[in-house]
C-alpha cells in the first residue's frame, strides 16, 4: 500500500532538495513553500533530534553552517533551538543575506508534515545515536503521512532499524550498502538472484569511480519494479538528459528547473 501511494501517480517526479535550497534557506518552511510553488510534489528533507527528543528538520549534525548557532543539535533543547536564526547564513549571491532576522527557525518535523498535507515526503534520518527512528515513525503515523513518505538513510544500521520498525507500512529507499549490493549483482549479471529491499534507488549520476545512472542500470532497476531518482542536479540540460535516459525523478536545489523539464516531456 505505501509503495503504491508513494509512487503514484506515475513519474517523472519533481523533488525539491531540502526544499528549494538554491533559493531559500535549506530545510526551512520558506524553502519548502517555495519548492511547492515551483512545482515540486516531493519534498526532500533530513532529520535530527534535540536534547529533549524533538525531531527537527536539519541536515548537518552541527548548527554552524546554516544558522547563527554552534555545536551539535542534540546538545540543545527545542526551546533553545528556536532562538536561533535558520536563515542567517543563506545567500544566493555571496554578499546579501535576505532571510536574516526574518523569524526563520529550524522547523520541527511535525510542523512540516502539517504544513504540506498534499505533498509527499522523502525523509532521510541522519541521526543514529540516540536512535530517533521510532519517534519519526510515530510522527508520520500521527500525521497520517505513512503512505506518502519514503524513509531514507545513508548508513546501513539506520536503514535496518527503519525497516524493522515499518515493515511494508512505509516505503524505504536504499542505504549505501544497499546501493553497493544492487550494483554488485548488476555488474556480475546475477540480477535474477537479487531481491530489492526498497522501492527506489536514490543516487548520484556517478560515484566510486563508476557511472551509476546509465540506460542499462535504469533498465535493470525497472525490470525489478524499482525507480531511479537522481541527486542533486542543478543544470537544466543535465536534468533533461536524465529524463530522456529514463530516470523516474530528479532532486534539485532549483526544483523549478525539474518542473520545467517535466512539462517539456509532456508537451
Amino acid at each position: 500500500m505505501s509503495r503504491a501511494n508513494y509512487l503514484a501517480p506515475p513519474g517523472p517526479r519533481v523533488f525539491g532538495h531540502r526544499g528549494a535550497c538554491g533559493l531559500a534557506p535549506e530545510n526551512t518552511l520558506p524553502s519548502f513553500a517555495l519548492a511547492a510553488a515551483l512545482g515540486a510534489s516531493y519534498l526532500e528533507l533530513d532529520v535530527h533530534a534535540t536534547q529533549d527528543g524533538t525531531v527537527v528538520v536539519f541536515h548537518d549534525e552541527v548548527l554552524d553552517r546554516t544558522t547563527n548557532g554552534t555545536g551539535p543539535i542534540k546538545d540543545l533543547t527545542w526551546s533553545q533551538l528556536t532562538e536561533l536564526d535558520a536563515g542567517y547564513r543563506f545567500t544566493a549571491d555571496g554578499t546579501t543575506f535576505p532571510y536574516r532576522e526574518n523569524n526563520v527557525i529550524v522547523p520541527t518535523l511535525a510542523s512540516v508534515l502539517q504544513a504540506f498535507p498534499a505533498h509527499r515526503f522523502n525523509i532521510e534520518i541522519k541521526q543514529g545515536a540516540p536512535a530517533i527512528v521510532e519517534e519519526v515513525v510515530s510522527l508520520l503515523r500521527k500525521a497520517k503521512c505513512s503512505e506518502r513518505t519514503l524513509l531514507a538513510a545513508e548508513h546501513g544500521s539506520i536503514m535496518r532499524d527503519i525497516r524493522d520498525h515499518v515493515g511494508d507500512e512505509i516505503a524505504t529507499g536504499y542505504s549505501t550498502d544497499d546501493v553497493l549490493e544492487f550494483f554488485g549483482h548488476f555488474e556480475s549479471g546475477t540480477m535474477a538472484a537479487y531481491t530489492p529491499p526498497g522501492v527506489a534507488l536514490q543516487i548520484p549520476t556517478a560515484a566510486m569511480g563508476r557511472e551509476l545512472v546509465t540506460a542499462q542500470s535504469i533498465a535493470a532497476a525497472h525490470s525489478l519494479g524499482l525507480e531511479i531518482h537522481v541527486w542533486t542536479i542543478n543544470d537544466a540540460d543535465e536534468i533533461g538528459r536524465l529524463f530522456e535516459l529514463g530516470v523516474d525523478g530528479v532532486m534539485s536545489d532549483f526544483p523549478g528547473l525539474v518542473a520545467t523539464a517535466v512539462r517539456r516531456l509532456s508537451a
